[in-house]
């Protein structure tokens, strides 16, 4: 990306300026990224321990696969799932809060008696997999933010810093260049004049 300029000391006093906001919050772009990367990971490794014991429950409850026939899956539903947001690094994320379960009424005379284990069970992987996912959209909303952080170091560190620095460079090679050129037509209309007033 050039950067483009005048050669005149406005336009260098504008690129010091402007280089001077970037290479001031390279350090803090720099620090938001790696805090980002670590909570990235932080959330990543999260739902995949969510993920992992869900799977084992399940794996667990796969021995009662002929009881689960029997069980009415409308008896427990999800009613509400509270959330609050948390910044992180200057990033919106998730939060659960409560899950919160309905259950429809039943006769405990006319169910087997592990109807109320069944309940507690659905509710307990509904609560995992909601927790789970919950933290699947943090890491989601973590990653593309730090994505973005990290393509704006890259564009400051690598783009505009040097090219700033090489637009100051060239700036102030014209400057110095026109302000010897002016002394030196300066010496020769000197040098001209003392010339005329000695032969004159």
């Amino acid at each position: 990306m050039a950067i483009k300029f005048q050669y005149n000391k406005t336009a260098l006093q504008q690129i010091n300026k402007q280089l001077q906001v970037r290479e001031r919050a390279l350090p803090t772009l720099k620090n938001k990224e790696a805090a980002l990367r670590v909570e990235v990971k932080k959330a990543k490794t999260q739902a995949e321990a969510y993920e992992k014991e869900l799977q084992e429950k399940l794996e667990g409850y796969q021995r009662a696969i002929e009881l689960w026939g029997e069980f009415d899956n409308s008896l427990v539903a999800v009613e509400d799932v509270e959330l609050s947001v948390k910044k992180i690094a200057g990033v919106k994320t998730p939060v659960l809060e409560e899950v919160r379960f309905s259950v429809s009424g039943f006769s405990l005379f006319n169910r087997p008696s592990w109807y109320l284990d069944g309940i507690r069970i659905v509710k307990e992987l509904a609560q995992i997999a909601i927790e789970r996912e919950v933290f699947e959209q943090k890491m989601q909303l973590l990653d593309h933010a730090r994505r973005k952080t990290t393509q704006k170091v890259n564009l400051y560190e690598k783009v505009q810093i040097p090219g700033f620095q090489d637009a100051i460079r060239k700036i102030k090679r014209y400057l110095e260049d026109e302000e010897n050129l002016s002394k030196a037509a300066q010496k020769i209309v000197k040098t001209r004049i003392q010339a005329m007033e000695e032969s004159i």
